[in-house]
């Protein structure tokens, strides 16, 4: 699997001063933490998925998180994981037929609803896990938590050697969480737990939605989850302590909810500049095709993640794996910016001009940023200096609607 791999050679040399390298499921896993990128969000009972991923029906789709959870209502879950195990068995017919090889497949991920699914999933698949990155886990808590990363370790531990690690994916989500007399409390004892199993934790994940539930909130198209304030200072707790460089987790931003807009209330958040910048009068028109089709809302909130120190979205629309994935590109100036940064961690130098002559790098207070960066750039490319990633956007909008 690769970010973009739907551009051309002409394209991606045009596009990437240095392009996204392949991976798979059995990568490292700090590359794969930065891989989840933008997931979409699938029913189980949807009775396409392996022909969905064997067609790569979604442009640049790179992860799948099958869903046995809130998109499955209480009376289906025996015929969602029926239905699931189905789909799985004939795509993994068509890897052992080599159809389809490894390389090629999206990273898969099962959301569960307990950690009886959980354990009962590894045990009908039996060999067939191969096909899985890991478990999402809602709802995450201090007693159920535990019992999962015990489920994940134990397969870890008894797998074939040659088999990829299975993790757990935490979504931090309930009442004890957002809730400010609880939160610190409960954050600090799933911190233990994952402290314990890092080997098997892939990422950090929020789920905003449940916790605005919880409020009787739901952001509108307008606003981004940075501003609601409930949702933003829990957000902000779980990136200190999750987010440390002392003992760092790969945290993943909250799901954007609209794939279309009505009328517009508020003067639209996505500015103008960008677009003319990098396209000129294409640009303008991308601009208007993106703020009539898409929602500028969601750019803005991916702006906010990554400056937040977020990696990765969970989405619920295709229209959103560009969007997502363009934006965690890195710039060329980033790029040179990071490799001075470690280049110069030798002793001899403190501070130095930014070769792009705009700034100033220190080298101890901006070299955990510069690691992050030169850990993004491997997944999602670095851009040739007169890109932006508004080309990327251009690109992909001539093949799904021209």
């Amino acid at each position: 699997m690769r970010y973009f791999n739907y551009l051309s050679l002409e394209e991606e040399q045009e596009l990437f001063y240095s392009a996204p390298i392949h991976y798979n499921n059995s990568s490292q896993q700090e590359l794969l933490a930065y891989a989840v990128g933008a997931a979409l969000y699938c029913p189980a009972t949807r009775p396409t998925i392996a022909r969905d991923i064997l067609t790569e029906r979604h442009q640049g789709l790179t992860s799948w998180v099958l869903d046995l959870e809130d998109a499955v209502g209480d009376q289906q879950v025996e015929m969602a994981e029926a239905s699931l195990i189905q789909q799985l068995t004939q795509l993994y017919v068509q890897l052992q037929q080599e159809q389809v090889h490894r390389d090629q497949l999206p990273l898969l991920f099962i959301r569960v609803r307990s950690i009886g699914q959980l354990e009962r999933m590894i045990d009908q698949l039996g060999e067939m896990m191969i096909l899985i990155t890991g478990f999402m886990l809602p709802k995450f808590d201090p007693e159920q938590g535990l019992q999962y990363f015990q489920a994940i370790a134990r397969y870890n531990q008894e797998k074939d050697l040659n088999a990829p690690i299975l993790y757990g994916l935490p979504i931090l989500e309930t009442a004890a969480v957002i809730y400010r007399e609880t939160r610190v409390e409960h954050l600090l004892a799933i911190k233990k737990i994952l402290d314990t199993y890092k080997s098997y934790v892939l990422n950090v994940r929020i789920g905003a939605t449940d916790f605005s539930s919880l409020f009787g909130l739901r952001r509108s198209p307008d606003m981004t989850i940075y501003d609601i304030a409930p949702i933003r200072d829990c957000m902000s707790d779980i990136i200190n302590l999750f987010g440390r460089m002392d003992s760092p987790y790969v945290i993943s931003g909250p799901v954007w909810e609209y794939f279309a807009n009505g009328e517009r209330v508020l003067k639209p958040m996505l500015r103008q500049s960008p677009f003319e910048e990098a396209l000129g009068d294409d640009g303008r028109k991308l601009r208007k095709e993106y703020i009539n089709r898409h929602v500028d809302g969601l750019i803005r909130e991916v702006i906010m993640d990554k400056e937040n120190g977020i990696v990765g979205k969970t989405i619920i629309h295709p229209t959103h794996i560009g969007l997502v994935q363009s934006l965690y590109t890195v710039t060329r100036e980033e790029f040179e910016d990071a490799e001075s940064i470690i280049r110069n961690n030798n002793g001899e130098l403190g501070v130095f001009k930014s070769g792009y002559a705009n700034k100033m790098n220190e080298i101890k207070p901006h070299l955990n940023w510069a690691q992050k960066i030169i850990a993004r750039s491997q997944i999602y490319g670095v851009l040739h200096e007169q890109q932006h990633f508004i080309s990327l956007l251009s690109e992909q909008e001539q093949r799904i609607y021209v």
